[in-house]
């Protein structure tokens, strides 16, 4: 995880606490002189529009004031959704038995994208398999992934 989206997390994570959600995330994309920060919050009776408009205006006032980040950015909050980001090592656990699709920053064994079911978590790593194959994918090395919704 970047020192970036550390930062970030430890501005926005208590805000959203103290509104009674969970953070489910932070994405931090710079992009030259324009940022975006996306916080995904989440709650067991779902998360309403006017929670994410309550969560975004007191995120922004601290942001307004810690200036973490330089230059004009764009702030979305919003839910997790059915195709909910995967963050963590406990997101992963959560979802055992379920598609995902993964992205990583770097190929291993020459591609960078996967699409599987995760079939657990060993140590730092995410066990995804991929037809008949099982890959073991170091949290660290993943750059995006998403829950693929069944309907």
């Amino acid at each position: 995880m970047s020192g970036k989206v550390t930062e970030l997390e430890a501005l926005a994570v208590p805000i959203v606490e103290a509104l009674g959600y969970r953070c489910w995330g932070i994405e931090y994309l710079s992009q030259g002189r324009h940022s975006l920060l996306r916080v995904y919050i989440d709650h067991p009776e779902g998360v309403s529009v006017e929670a994410c408009a309550a969560v975004s205006r007191q995120v922004s006032a601290v942001l307004d004031v810690e200036n973490p980040i330089s230059g004009d950015y764009t702030l979305e909050v919003s839910s997790p959704g059915m195709d909910r980001p995967l963050f963590t090592l406990e997101q992963f656990a959560s979802h055992v038995g379920e598609q995902a699709k993964i992205k990583l920053r770097v190929p291993y064994e020459g591609r960078r994208n996967f699409q599987g079911v995760i079939r657990g978590v060993e140590g730092d790593e995410i066990i995804l398999q991929v037809d008949e194959h099982e890959y073991l994918l170091p949290i660290d090395t993943i750059d995006k992934s998403n829950i693929i919704p069944r309907f």
